[in-house]
């Protein structure tokens, strides 16, 4: 079963328009009244599966030392953090893939080809459900400590397992860090209808989204967990960020590009980063949370994740605005032996986004065993890298392999006399 972030043989879509090449500005395609998309070159789009693969070191670095190496990640500096990151990317490149199919080959065919990978999420949510369950059982096991069951929210599970699976079947049982592939389970599953509106007219389903957002903050709409509560990536609200990037992938992106390739635009971007961190700082630093004025604590606070509260989603964009400034179409460093990791985990995002998964808790019930240093929670953070990146490695081998023992099989053309 493939499991690999897009089809096996599909090149990631490019991020930059042709008129775009030297800049390096927002990534953008073909735009018209009606949804297009350019022809897919035969090599990858790089930035793509490096700013995947970072998204991907970032989740897992999160998961695994909350308290200590987070301080070396997004989400200690501003608002948004990596699954804003790995959001959008799976939309630009969902649509990018699958929307081709779905223009060309009519809706049926693209629906199903759509699903098939729908159901390659699921699986894998599955199976990396069973995993974290036996590990926590063993980790309980080994140390006698109930506490991993309360952290990893599955003591329901083991006092009750029968209906807990049923739910977690339903996907409203999740342990913790496993709200991500649920939530895109459900943003995938709705990618038909997306890429039907977009053959309609192109920005349909960016305003349909724009108003089920607003519809969800204003009436609190959201979908229910068990046994209580409600899921922590609210769909009804993430999928903005998630439709945001399949509206760029069909041409929505270019459209925008000179106001994203301006220059005002870009230290706008950089202003609210460095603002943005100024606030952060209050949080660590009870000391100058004073300076804030009272207006503008009742104005931005919460700051809430579950219902991706705009300024997060602000956040995204101008950290987006100002990375691909930096990293343009072209870019020397994609060739660099420093990205290879970070592209090779983002050619697997799915196989190595399970795999931090459960390395995270792994890492953390040992960091946490142990009372470990800082020492220590480097040399977890960095042995989880490694490991990732050599399944990666791994997976690439093994595609390879297979390409090649195909080529070397394939049955000579018969001519005809």
């Amino acid at each position: 079963m493939q499991l690999s972030g897009t089809d096996e043989g599909t090149p990631t879509p490019s991020l930059d328009a042709p008129t775009a090449v030297t800049r390096g500005i927002w990534p953008l395609l073909a735009a018209a009244p009606a949804a297009t998309l350019p022809t897919i070159s035969g090599e990858r789009e790089l930035r793509i599966d490096l700013f995947r693969g970072l998204s991907l070191w970032l989740i897992f670095i999160d998961h695994v030392s909350p308290d200590v190496l987070a301080w070396f990640t997004i989400r200690s500096y501003g608002f948004s953090d990596a699954a804003e990151i790995f959001i959008f990317l799976s939309g630009f490149t969902a649509a990018f893939v699958y929307g081709r199919t779905l223009f060309e080959a009519g809706f049926v065919i693209g629906s199903a080809r759509i699903l098939r990978r729908v159901w390659q999420i699921y699986c894998a949510h599955i199976l990396l459900f069973s995993v974290l369950i036996a590990a926590v059982a063993v980790v309980t096991g080994l140390t006698g400590n109930g506490f991993y069951m309360q952290e990893t929210e599955v003591t329901e599970f083991f006092r009750d397992p029968g209906p807990a699976m049923i739910q977690a079947l339903l996907l409203r049982y999740r342990p913790l860090n496993m709200d991500v592939l649920p939530l895109y389970v459900v943003l995938m599953s709705a990618l038909p209808l997306v890429l039907l509106l977009a053959k309609w007219r192109a920005d349909f389903p960016l305003a349909i989204s724009i108003a089920l957002y607003t519809i969800t903050i204003r009436y609190d709409l959201h979908l229910s967990s068990y046994p209580a509560g409600f899921w922590s990536f609210n769909p009804f609200a993430w999928q903005l960020l998630f439709v945001f990037g399949a509206w760029c992938a069909l041409g929505g992106g270019r459209r925008i590009s000179p106001l994203i390739d301006s220059p005002v635009v870009f230290w706008i971007a950089v202003g609210y980063i460095v603002a943005c961190f100024l606030v952060t700082l209050t949080w660590y630093l009870p000391s100058i949370a004073g300076f804030m004025p009272a207006w503008l604590v009742w104005l931005i606070y919460p700051i809430d994740k579950t219902d991706l509260d705009i300024l997060r989603f602000g956040h995204f964009l101008a950290l987006a605005v100002v990375a691909l400034r930096f990293v343009p179409n072209g870019w020397r460093g994609l060739e660099s032996p420093w990205a290879q990791p970070l592209i090779l985990c983002g050619q697997y995002s799915l196989q190595i986004f399970s795999l931090g998964v459960a390395l995270s808790f792994i890492g953390y019930a040992a960091l946490t065993e142990t009372s470990a240093g800082f020492v220590a929670h480097i040399a977890v953070g960095v042995i989880g890298i490694l490991i990732m990146c050599g399944v990666a490695l791994l997976f690439t081998w093994y595609r390879r392999a297979l390409s090649a023992a195909a080529r070397r099989h394939k049955p000579l053309p018969v001519r005809s006399a």
